[in-house]
């Protein structure tokens, strides 16, 4: 099973954005190549800051007097977080909520960047219930109060769809978006065709439809497979899209009938509340293939992962197109020298830097397959999604993973074999901005509070310069750009980096005088910390400051003292919800 990589990002470190230049210097010290044994088990153990913080840095801000008189009562508060309460609902004050709205679901006015906030992912039990409803509410009545413009909801299908094909029941889901409608939050629904589990940070588990497991288990090539014959589950292989092996129905038709479903129960709030459908599409909900499972050990960052295209289906597609290449002896397998998922580039013969097989035009043949496998994906999904939600007023969404690592390096074979055809010489997220761009969809990005500095440097990590080069291709593809943390990060040393990542400039030749502003934000997640006295402080601070945008006019500290004022109005609700969640 596939690491979330939501979840495998939070696991890395990080924080983002300095403009510059697309692609990392050239690495050509000459390197002695490790044997992979030595190789293999230093990235295994290799130790990295979880949350990357520069101690040499005074990340947290002076307490206010307003922060300082309220900390007493909230850190009880957050003590209780296990105790469903009894409380009663404090309503909302609208005049706690005067940030700039904008972006998705918002008036964009003078260039502000709505912030959205992940739910737990167990917000709808198993039973088809919301999870702990009054906890719910009063976290949900804070958030509001705080500014924030909307929530982001996993929908899953192995939840609604779980007991028979075509039957879906969306229980929980009514309440809870309803819950999001009366308090005036706006929902980002992710149709969320993946399993939940088994991952860092889950903390829950949720199949795919039993009835799905029962196909895969008749026919195990419905599994992504590695070259050594190990399955994953987490996502149907894209090699059977366009297969009726689901009871009689394609992958693709499955999720278009659960699109549909979607639509047809919440006719009444898409284009108000429900303002955008985020599209799963492989592991983790990311346009990707599962290349770095970490479950049972199979993968440890940083290594480099493995191609996942052998099941029958996938491999009946490369040998079709290795014939039609004139090449039909390419069509029998991927590559057998692309080592193993815990190597480096330098350890094997097709990503290392010098004559490595991913530069040769055998390698050409198979990258271009591969990653064209991926976007056919994308687009067969895309394609439905837009006509099933086409006049509704919701935006659709697509997730891409940050994978950051080894990105200094010529061949950056871990986007390789997750799909994406990036190299030192090829742009790998323009066809993807493009692909997106057709279907008038989000680009959404995953690793936005990185920092190059805060990884460790012998693996060549540079988010800040991936997240630059995403940025220019949503830019060159003319596509909205969104983003989303992958840690948990409460300082102020990370909230300054999504902020300027956030609002992108670039100095180089061919961008001089261009930007890239995001049209949303999506802070992971909602859990106790966040209601904890200094990280709520922050955090709305935080939200302010994204409302106000690159071109606000108004000083930083009276931003500040705004938050200031929003921190003590909302403490009530804050100590509420933190209650509530106790137990």
């Amino acid at each position: 099973m596939a690491l979330n990589l939501s979840h495998q990002l939070r696991v890395l470190a990080g924080t983002p954005i300095k403009s510059g230049e697309m692609t990392a210097p050239s690495v050509d010290s000459s390197l002695s190549v490790s044997p992979p044994s030595a190789r293999m088990h230093k990235a295994m153990n290799l130790n990295y800051k979880a949350h990357g913080a520069d101690p040499s840095r005074n990340v947290s801000p002076p307490v206010s007097p307003v922060l300082g008189a309220t900390r007493a009562d909230l850190s009880v508060a957050c003590k209780a977080f296990a105790v469903e309460s009894a409380v009663s609902g404090v309503e909302t004050v609208e005049e706690q909520r005067t940030y700039k709205e904008g972006g998705i679901g918002g008036k964009k006015g003078n260039g502000g960047v709505p912030v959205f906030v992940m739910m737990p992912l167990d917000s709808v039990t198993m039973g088809n219930t919301v999870n702990r409803r009054k906890a719910m509410k009063a976290s949900l009545q804070a958030l509001k109060s705080a500014g924030v413009e909307g929530i982001m909801i996993d929908v899953w299908w192995g939840l609604v769809e779980r007991e028979s094909p075509g039957a879906y029941n969306w229980g929980g889901y009514n309440e809870l978006l309803e819950m999001a409608k009366k308090i005036g939050l706006k929902v980002q629904a992710v149709m969320s065709f993946h399993q939940c589990g088994g991952n860092v940070g889950d903390s829950v588990t949720i199949p795919l439809p039993q009835w799905v497991i029962e196909e895969v288990d008749n026919d195990p090539d419905l599994a992504y497979t590695d070259q050594w014959g190990r399955r994953n589950h987490e996502y149907i292989s894209l090699g059977a899209d366009t297969l009726p092996v689901l009871k009689g129905r394609t992958p693709v038709q499955c999720y278009s009938d659960f699109m549909r479903a979607f639509r047809d129960n919440f006719t009444h709030l898409l284009g108000d509340t429900i303002v955008e459908i985020q599209v799963g599409m492989g592991p983790a909900g990311e346009l990707r293939y599962p290349s770095y499972p970490e479950q049972n050990g199979t993968w440890k960052f940083p290594g480099i992962g493995a191609f996942q295209c052998y099941d029958k289906y996938s491999l009946s597609s490369l040998k079709a197109a290795a014939e039609a290449y004139g090449k039909p002896e390419w069509g029998g397998t991927g590559p057998t020298d692309a080592g193993h998922y815990n190597n480096w580039p330098e350890d094997t013969q097709f990503f290392k830097k010098e004559d490595g097989g991913w530069n040769t035009e055998y390698g050409e043949f198979f990258l271009s397959w591969y990653s064209h496998m991926l976007l056919d994906h994308g687009e067969r999904i895309l394609s439905s999604a837009k006509s099933i939600f086409e006049d509704t007023g919701v935006k659709i969404s697509v997730k891409i993973a940050g994978i950051h690592w080894h990105y200094g390096s010529r061949s950056h074979a871990p986007e390789l074999t997750a799909g994406y055809y990036n190299t030192r010489f090829r742009d790998g997220y323009l066809p993807i901005a493009q692909m997106l761009a057709r279907h008038n969809a989000i680009f959404n990005f995953t690793c936005i509070e990185m920092r190059d500095h805060e990884q460790p440097q012998d693996a060549l990590c540079a988010p800040e310069k991936l997240v630059n080069q995403v940025a220019l291709a949503t830019l060159a593809a003319d596509v909205p750009l969104a983003g989303e943390n992958a840690l948990p990060r409460y300082d102020e040393y990370a909230h300054e980096q999504i902020l300027k990542a956030s609002a992108l400039s670039f100095d180089d030749e061919k961008s001089e005088g261009e930007s890239r502003e995001m049209c949303a934000f999506t802070y992971l997640r909602m859990n106790p910390e966040l209601f904890q006295a200094e990280n709520w402080g922050r955090f709305v601070g935080f939200v302010k400051k994204m409302g106000e945008g690159r071109d606000s006019h108004r000083c930083v500290e009276e931003v500040e003292r705004e938050a200031e004022h929003f921190v003590h109005v909302t403490q009530p609700l804050v100590q509420e919800a933190a209650v509530a969640l106790t137990h």
